[in-house]
């Protein structure tokens, strides 16, 4: 392997790591005023060199995520806000309220969807693909579910690569799909239904096929507008 070759391949390995930290940053997992993991902890994690992980920090900086105090590590800095979208909480969300959100997701997620597909990267991929895989470990654990479903959808706003999808989801947060929290993990079928339209997302995403992304993202939503009066018709039958 030549110099040239090199220089490309950790340039290649920094551009998946700012990805990969730039991600975590804007999903809220490293909150603002929070330092990043340590630049050793960085190489396990991530499997790349000291010096793909310093110039991964220094783009982080000079893209304005994150600054560095000398002796203490680098920080997340906090990004201009937003005007926030509000979700009710679960328990003020009516059952009217609950479909007007997912017809509103919908309209925003298909689209979303569509445009990952075009413009996703192997790093956001592998994220998703994370995602998916909490997800299917959460079966019997609500909160864990609900925290990696929304995690999943943010996911591929991120990979849309137009910041007002993820700005959006963002400000609805987990509670736009804080109605799973009663029904799905403790129905294993319905649970094992919607993993499987989250994998045919997925699986469209990844052969960059748009179409096929749009179409498995309608799917889902609409699938899971019938759950959700499904569930809502089978609680008035035990009241």
């Amino acid at each position: 392997m030549d110099g040239r070759q090199r220089y490309g391949d950790r340039l290649s390995r920094t551009q998946e790591l700012v990805a990969r930290l730039t991600a975590r940053i804007q999903e809220g997992v490293i909150q603002p005023g929070e330092r990043l993991p340590t630049e050793g902890s960085l190489v396990q994690t991530y499997g790349v060199s000291r010096t793909v992980v310093r110039e991964a920090i220094s783009r982080l900086q000079a893209a304005g995520l994150v600054e560095t105090r000398h002796g203490r590590g680098s920080f997340v800095l906090a990004q201009p806000s937003t005007t926030p979208f509000e979700v009710e909480e679960a328990g003020e969300l009516t059952i009217e309220g609950a479909l007007e959100l997912i017809e509103f997701r919908t309209a925003l997620e298909v689209e979303a969807a569509a445009l990952a597909a075009r413009r996703r990267t192997e790093a956001q991929l592998a994220d998703l693909r994370e995602a998916l895989d909490e997800f299917a470990a959460s079966a019997g654990n609500p909160s864990a579910a609900v925290r990696a479903d929304f995690t999943f959808h943010l996911r591929i706003a991120l990979a849309a690569d137009n910041r007002y999808f993820a700005d959006l989801l963002r400000s609805f947060g987990p509670g736009m799909i804080i109605m799973h929290r009663e029904r799905m993990p403790a129905n294993p079928e319905r649970f094992a239904r919607t993993a499987g339209e989250h994998e045919n997302v997925y699986a469209a995403i990844e052969r960059q096929d748009a179409e096929a992304a749009r179409a498995a993202a309608r799917v889902h939503l609409t699938n899971s507008r019938e759950r959700l009066l499904a569930a809502q018709e089978q609680a008035a039958k035990t009241q």
